[in-house]
């Protein structure tokens, strides 16, 4: 070690004493030489400097001590301390992206490295000073990546521009999908409101003990797996019948209408209520209607045992019946629609009576169906209507000239109904002469040329009383007549039927004990 001392400066005595005299020097950059010991060569040469590196330090503490003494050198904020590498002590640096003197107060300047190098960033990138540092960018949809020094894709744009487009799909069909439910409930809430389905409600809360439910369309889908085509139990031409089931335990016919009236539709809400006020052992139950679909539908009790149609006509392969069968079902018919002229308040006219619209329940009980084309018949009985309700081949001929649907209407297509029975012919052929086309018109002819034993049932005559026969024809031919005012009501019907049935149980005439006993008889 070597110590330096100013009060042993021998400088000035180097041009005529060389030996006197020592420096300090970087090895790599001097090059002895035995002249610099007799001659004055090595101050003349570089004026007589040479390059020095000191290494040095300040004091002896560690950088950890030293940041608590007042002594602390590193005056700059943007300076760091270093522990020395040869011993006690510490020194001062910049950090990085800054230089200067650390020792001094505000020492230490920001670097700008894009005018430093204009080779840090790659050509494709744009290079950008910061306080302390840069960063390249690229254009748009391309990052730069540090290590490459390259602009490549941006994978984490793309992910993000793809997912946000998701997110917004998924979005908009979240927001059409609130939309289109509201405009759903929006329509049904009209069709609701349409049908009379508010003044339905009211007139449901003042009476308690209805038994009347109004269903919603979801429900109705539910109780037919969506109106599936393996659930329909029939065709007509007010509408379709599935079978259905509610609420997982009670089996229900839902009818869905095929059209209703103007008229029908502000009232519909109350008729409905109306109807579900009947309550007789001869006609079909109605439990409750959708209103919230554009054409409401209807919910009536199950029948299981089929129509009377199937019955006479061998739909399904029944065996064939005693007339004294056919006699109480259609005598039970006539009492249901009889209730409904005659004791319902307000009357009601069916409007579509047919051996289909009489089903038959687990003991073959007749019960009258399809409300479908009825109305509440005002206090003249007399209803006009806007379009033909009812099926061919047991219209009313009045009816369809004046378009004025009575109670006598039901009572001509109950005729065309007795008239099955006595025959076992279906009301309307499509081929053959068009006179004898119409059952109706064929069996007229046949009474008035005294040739009603052509028009009957083989079975009917070879096992039947004529007499009685001849009363359930000669009834039929009163249903049936032009003039409505000429034509008995369905209570006169019903009566004479009952009267009829009680002659046929007199013990001269005989009976199928066995069939009857089928039948419930």
């Amino acid at each position: 070690m070597f110590t330096f001392y100013d009060v042993y400066n021998n400088s000035n005595s180097t041009l005529f004493n060389p030996c006197s005299y020592a420096a300090m020097v970087e090895t790599e950059t001097f090059s002895f030489s035995s002249n610099f010991i007799t001659t004055t060569r090595f101050n003349d040469t570089d004026d007589g400097r040479k390059p020095l590196v000191l290494d040095w330090v300040v004091g002896n503490a560690t950088c950890e001590v030293a940041r608590d003494m007042p002594s602390y050198a590193c005056h700059s904020r943007n300076s760091t301390c270093v522990n020395s590498t040869n011993g006690q002590g510490y020194l001062c640096n910049c950090t990085d992206g800054y230089e200067g003197n650390p020792y001094l107060f505000d020492g230490c300047r920001d670097v700008n490295e894009c005018e430093k190098n204009s080779s840090i960033c790659p050509k494709s990138a744009t290079c950008h000073n910061t306080i302390g540092g840069y960063y390249c960018s690229c254009s748009p949809g391309r990052k730069f990546v540090m290590e490459t020094k390259s602009c490549n894709p941006d994978i984490t744009l793309i992910i993000g521009i793809s997912i946000g487009v998701v997110i917004l799909v998924i979005i908009i069909f979240c927001i059409r999908v609130i939309f289109e439910r509201r405009k759903l409930a929006n329509v049904k809430k009209q069709y609701f409101q349409q049908h009379g389905g508010m003044l339905l409600f009211e007139k449901m809360k003042s009476d308690q003990g209805l038994s009347f439910t109004v269903f919603t369309e979801a429900e109705l889908k539910q109780a037919t797996n969506k109106f599936d085509e393996n659930q329909i139990l029939g065709h007509g031409g007010n509408g379709t019948v599935y079978k259905g089931i509610i609420k997982d335990i009670t089996e229900v016919a839902i009818k869905r209408c095929a059209l209703v009236d103007d008229r029908q539709k502000k009232e519909f809400g109350k008729e409905m209520l109306i109807l579900s006020h009947i309550n007789h052992k001869n006609i079909v139950k109605l439990l409750g209607c959708c209103l919230e679909v554009e054409v409401p539908m209807l919910v009536y009790e199950f029948i299981p045992k089929g129509t009377l149609f199937d019955l006479i006509h061998g739909k399904n392969s029944k065996p064939h019946l005693p007339f004294s069968s056919l006699l109480r079902i259609v005598n039970e018919a006539a009492e249901g629609l009889a209730f409904l002229h005659s004791y319902a308040n307000p009357p009601i006219l069916h409007g579509d009576v047919k051996t289909s619209n009489i089903l038959l329940d687990e003991n073959y009980m007749a019960k009258v169906s399809d409300f479908g084309a009825s109305i509440i018949a005002p206090i003249d009985k007399a209803q006009f209507v806007t379009m033909v309700q009812g099926t061919c081949g047991y219209l009313d001929p009045e009816y369809m000239q004046t378009c004025c649907l009575t109670d006598k209407s039901d009572v001509y297509s109950f005729g065309v109904v007795l008239l099955e029975i006595l025959t076992g012919e279906e009301p309307l052929k499509l081929e053959g002469p068009e006179v004898c086309r119409s059952l109706s018109s064929s069996f007229l002819l046949a009474m008035k040329g005294n040739n009603l034993d052509n028009m009957l049932d083989n079975q009917i005559k070879d096992h039947e009383n004529m007499e009685l026969i001849v009363g359930v024809a000669d009834l039929a031919r009163q249903c049936l007549e032009m003039c409505s005012d000429n034509r008995p009501s369905m209570k006169e019907v019903s009566e004479e039927l009952s009267r009829l049935r009680k002659f046929s149980r007199h013990p001269w005439i005989q009976r199928d004990t066995e069939r009857d006993s089928f039948l419930g008889l």
